[in-house]
């Protein structure tokens, strides 16, 4: 007997008839395809759910669920008996940079492909037609994802140095001395530091969602609910500046004690319901002095509960087409597949710790010390040397960090997002290539060069990153090449080296560059020893 459920807005072709054609026994089919073959991105997305910047995370899918129904329920679906094929292209798409994300280690990769994959499904259920009236909701899943990490890094850097100094004219303000060090806030007895966790990105990610959900449910024009949405931005910014202000002067009248345990915590949730309250006053505004012509609607957000879960009811009559099985029988074949192939074991590396890289040659004197606990756990490095050597006078300040995998965890932090956050100026970084003499032959190194500047102190800068017998000097190549590493060599090991040298009152900068050229002279032919190339592997 045929199925007619037109009063759920899930109408499907009447010819479907077969019981083994029903909707919801092969949605669980692709639903166990999907969690095998992006097992490890949603392993992954679950682990960054923990961390306070996205502990929003399990709220979207709800949320996403709800516009969805909603969608359904204000406007039945109608029959779409029309080619899958788009829905197919994408279902192929969504496979494919999983595959991808599987090979190269990097969980990201694997969830942006699952992401992708849901939206396959609507394609290959609703039809193309109906099924892109769905892509408010599909699209909000984006913000339950983390961001890479080395733009979470660059990001973060920003809003702190952005928050730090719109905070500190907060407190300058109110009549409070205040003198800003790089992210450090001195207010003379007391000294706060802008952290990481200090950026906004913990509401800004949050405010995304909401701000999307704002601007889907706004009862208004198409370019209100662009304004309503990147307003987040703004709106979040300087709320946590207010945010970082404020703590200054209760510090500065209380104590420290203002910046610490439950106060800090309760304050950041009365920001982040404050910057949701703004968004709705701001949606508010926009109905009703900027119509421009269009009449006043009775009403700005409409969230309406009643009658939407309806369509649920009615979701075991619904019929599956032959595209959506094949599909889901293909997720499942695959996600078996993928996890009977046997887990790539790392290449083994044969290298030195970098705690043995010798104090002494060619005259130069060296003194290990250790990063602040803080600042060596932001790091992340598997290994790390930090020492400073002097030679006739001359210093130059060595640092080399080294990780065992680069396509998980954190990664490297480059001194080009570092550096600002300690407090220096810098000047525009470029890329210098650097004439060294390594058994005989000349060898050109390229390097990344600037000089930096805090008060009165002046430094020269040379970084790169080795990776596995390459020296390099872009983030975006280091990762690229860590990920064709990770499928060619098993492989993704690597680290950074950065040299930095004081610049005297009087000296020339070209004579600073002399003295690192020397400096890299002696130790760039004893590098490979502990950043062993592909060719060293044992």
């Amino acid at each position: 007997m045929n199925a007619d459920i037109s009063n759920t807005g899930l109408n499907v072709p009447k010819d479907l008839t077969s019981w083994w054609r029903r909707a919801l026994p092969w949605i669980a089919v692709a639903a166990a395809g999907a969690a095998a073959f992006f097992w490890d991105g949603l392993i992954s997305l679950g682990a960054a759910w923990a961390r306070p910047e996205y502990s929003y995370g399990p709220l979207v899918p709800l949320i996403t669920g709800y516009m969805t129904l909603r969608e359904i329920h204000k406007h039945p679906v109608k029959p779409d008996h029309g080619s899958r094929a788009i829905g197919l292209i994408v279902f192929a798409l969504s496979l494919a940079i999983g595959l991808v994300g599987n090979l190269v280690e990097i969980p990201d990769i694997i969830t942006y492909g699952f992401i992708l994959y849901i939206g396959a499904l609507i394609l290959l259920l609703a039809g193309t037609r109906e099924g892109f009236r769905f892509w408010p909701g599909w699209l909000h899943l984006v913000f339950m994802l983390p961001l890479p990490q080395f733009i979470y890094l660059q990001v973060s850097t920003q809003l702190q140095s952005i928050s730090s100094v719109l905070g500190v004219s907060f407190i300058q303000f109110v009549n409070i001395p205040v003198f800003l060090d790089g992210n450090v806030i001195d207010l003379g007895e007391y000294k706060l530091l802008v952290a990481e966790a200090c950026s906004g990105l913990r509401y800004l990610f949050p405010l995304f969602s909401f701000g999307w959900l704002i601007a889907v449910l706004y009862n208004g024009p198409n370019w209100h609910r662009v304004v309503i949405f990147l307003s987040t931005i703004p709106v979040t910014v300087l709320m946590n500046s207010f945010r970082i202000g404020m703590i200054g002067v209760l510090v500065n009248h209380f104590g420290i004690s203002q910046a610490e345990g439950f106060l800090h915590f309760f304050e950041g949730w009365v920001i982040f319901i404050s910057c949701t309250a703004i968004l709705y006053f701001e949606a508010w505004i926009l109905s009703r002095f900027f119509l421009f012509g269009r009449p006043r609607p009775d009403y700005v957000i409409w969230m309406d509960f009643e009658g939407v879960m309806t369509p649920l009811k009615k979701l075991p009559s619904m019929k599956a087409g032959p595209a959506f099985i094949a599909a889901s029988v293909f997720i499942l074949l695959a996600g078996c597949l993928w996890q009977l192939t046997p887990s790539q074991v790392p290449a083994a590396v044969s290298r030195s710790p970098l705690g043995v890289f010798p104090m002494q040659f060619d005259g130069w004197q060296g003194r290990a010390s250790i990063l602040d606990a803080n600042i060596e756990q932001v790091l992340g490095a598997d290994d790390y040397l930090l020492a400073d050597y002097q030679r006739d006078g001359q210093q130059v300040n060595l640092l080399m960090t080294y990780y065992r995998s680069q396509t998980e965890g954190s990664g490297i932090h480059s001194p080009e997002i570092c550096l600002p956050g300690g407090g220096w100026e810098v000047s525009k970084w470029r890329q210098e290539p650097v004439t060294i003499d390594v058994d005989g032959k000349p060898r050109t190194l390229n390097v990344n060069r600037a000089i930096i500047q805090r008060g009165l102190q002046r430094q020269l800068v040379y970084y790169w990153f080795e990776q596995r017998g390459r020296q390099l000097t872009n983030d975006f190549e280091v990762k690229f090449s860590s990920m064709w590493d990770t499928v060619r060599i098993g492989r993704s090991d690597g680290g950074l080296v950065r040299v930095v040298t004081p610049l005297g009152d009087a000296e020339s900068v070209e004579h600073a560059e002399v003295r690192l050229e020397r400096y890299l002279q002696d130790i760039v032919p004893q590098l490979p020893e502990y950043f062993p190339g592909a060719e060293l592997d044992s």
